[in-house]
Order: structure tokens, then sequence, then C-alpha cells
């Protein structure tokens, strides 16, 4: 096997079009929206002869607590499960000499793999990462049934909130492709992560990923108002076939009318008019496993909606010099303090 840079869009979303495991996390637009953020990518296709058989969107990520190579929900392969670790191999043959070169302190891999014993064998060569860069698991479910079969197949109180909110005349949802949207979401975006304790994505950030997505009809934000004022928000990506349920956030006095579930249902309906046959809800933990976890509340809503959760690989770390051990103190501490 051999390692090239793929230049071609084409090549590219053609060769994840026939994938399943995968989020546009790999996605030709996050990479030119990780470039807009001012990173450094590379798009490296595994080979086998002529055969494309792996993708790895990678992204040098040069923060203050270190730089590294990233590979986010990746990489992507088509290879048989006798091939797998030849990619593996393959491809961080190929990272080692772009990180030295790049001056990067270790490798991180965030997989879209399933967490079996054999796949984590895979990785044996690398040590478990101190904090995950992106879900290391997520609630799916398939929508290629009719609408009524979906909602039938809801979680009995998740349709009695839909069906309360649907009847509430003061309710209106609009679907908004406008750019001039981004801000208003990152403003009452900034308002849950005030009250609930997390750190906001800036407004750059939002703004430039709309922006990206935008430009081939991938992303929608979804807007719940009453009377006339907003209440809840999502921002939701369609790429490949799936609908992915990304940003979301509303306002603490109207919580009574429960709106994000009447958002979450109209993005569903969205992703189905849209050809997508997979919906993702985008990061799941087991409530029971871990009921104090930030995450419990959010994955309780999003099983109301019926699917399945999927495990992936957790992320691994391949450490290159010793100014990986500061970074993973950093990540370590920062996580425990998040109750992560």
């Amino acid at each position: 096997m051999e390692i090239r840079e793929i230049q071609s869009k084409g090549e590219w979303e053609g060769f994840l079009r026939e994938c399943t495991q995968k989020t546009f996390l790999h996605s030709w637009a996050w990479g030119e929206f990780q470039e807009r953020m001012r990173e450094k990518i590379w798009r490296f296709g595994v080979f086998e002869g002529d055969e494309l058989v792996a993708v790895a969107l990678t992204v040098k990520v040069a923060a203050r607590r270190g730089t590294f190579l990233l590979v986010p929900h990746g990489p992507v392969t088509r290879a048989g499960e006798a091939r797998k670790q030849e990619v593996v191999d393959t491809l961080l043959s190929a990272l080692v000499e772009t990180a030295k070169e790049e001056g990067a302190s270790f490798i991180r891999f965030n997989p879209i793999i399933e967490r079996t014993e054999e796949n984590e064998r895979l990785f044996a060569a690398f040590r478990s990462a101190p904090s995950q860069m992106h879900p290391e698991s997520s609630w799916k479910l398939n929508i290629t049934a009719s609408e009524d079969e979906l909602f039938s197949g809801m979680r009995k109180t998740t349709r009695y909130v839909i069906r309360q909110a649907l009847k509430n005349e003061d309710v209106v949802i609009e679907k908004s492709t406008d750019k001039n949207d981004v801000a208003v979401f990152h403003e009452m975006h900034k308002k849950v992560s005030f009250r609930q304790a997390f750190v906001p994505f800036s407004l750059e950030y939002l703004q430039r990923e709309f922006e990206t997505f935008s430009k081939d009809n991938q992303v929608v934000i979804l807007k719940a108002t009453v009377k006339g004022k907003l209440a809840a928000s999502s921002f939701v990506v369609f790429w490949s076939g799936i609908g992915f349920y990304h940003h979301a956030a509303s306002l603490k006095e109207h919580a009574k009318l429960s709106l994000p579930y009447l958002l979450q249902w109209e993005a569903l309906k969205e992703a189905k008019a849209r050809g997508c046959i997979v919906y993702d809800f985008w990061g799941f933990v087991d409530p029971k496993e871990q009921p104090r976890h930030p995450w419990a509340g959010p994955t309780l809503f999003k099983m109301g909606f019926g699917g399945k959760a999927y495990l992936y690989v957790k992320a691994k770390d391949y450490p290159l010099s010793l100014k990986y051990w500061i970074t993973a103190a950093f990540e370590t501490i920062r996580r425990l303090k998040r109750g992560l």
C-alpha cells in the first residue's frame, strides 16, 4: 500500500459516498472549513495499486497546549478486515514523517470504526487519548421509513410533547439558509454555554462552518419563535446521505414548551426530504452507566426519537516527543474539571 494526496473533490467525495461509517468531519467541505480557520490540512488516500481503499483527512492543530496532527473521525476505509491493519500502519508511517516536518509532538486518530476488541488491536502501537476531540459514540436513526412510521417509533412522551408544541399557535418554525442568522444563533448559544458552564464556539467558527457547507446547500438553521421572539434553534448539516444534529440552543424561559423536540422532528423531516437515509444525533453516553455525565440528559432526549447507539474505537494518540506528556497532563486535568 502507498499514500498519495488526493486533489480531486470528486474522487474524495465519491469514495466516501460508498462508505457507511463516516461523518461530515471527513467531508471535502470540512477540510475547506479547517483551511478557512487557518489550519493546515492534507487529504491523504491509501492506495493498493490503483485502488483507493481508505482516506484520512489530516489537520494540523496548533494550540496552546501543543501542536499535533488530528485525523477527525477517520481514517475511513473500505478495506477488508485482513487489510485494515496494513491501512493503519501505512497511514501512520506517512503521518510520522509529516508530523516531524511540521513540528508536531503527537498524532491523534479519532476513529470511526466499531468499538470491538479486534478493532482496538489495530491501534496497539498507540495509547488512549486523555480527551476526545469529537464524539466517540453517537445515537443514529434510520429514516428510510415513512414519516408516520418514524413518528410512531418514537417514545410515547416524545410524541406527546411534539403534538402539544404543534398545537401552540404562538410557536412558529422557520428554516433558514441566511448567513445573518448565524450571529443570532451564536448569541443564544452563548447564553446556553454560560448557563451550562461549557466553552461556546466562536462566532467566526460558526460563520465559517455555515458559509463552507452553504456552498453546496448542506446546512440549515432551524428556528422556533414564540410570539415572534426566538426561543430555540438548531444547526443541522446534511452530507452524503446523512443529516447531522451538530449545534443546538434553547432559552430556559421557554422550557415548558418543549421546542427542541419540535425542532428535532422538523430536522428529521428535512433530512428525509433531502434524500438522507440516516439521521445522526451527534454524541451519546449511556445515561444508565454515566447518569452524571453532562451529556446524559441530552442523550435521553435523543433516544426518545428512536434509533440505536453506535460506539467507536476511542481516540488514540501516538506520541513523538516528550512535549506530548505536557499536553496529555493538561487535557487530563481539563477533562476532570469538566466532569467528562
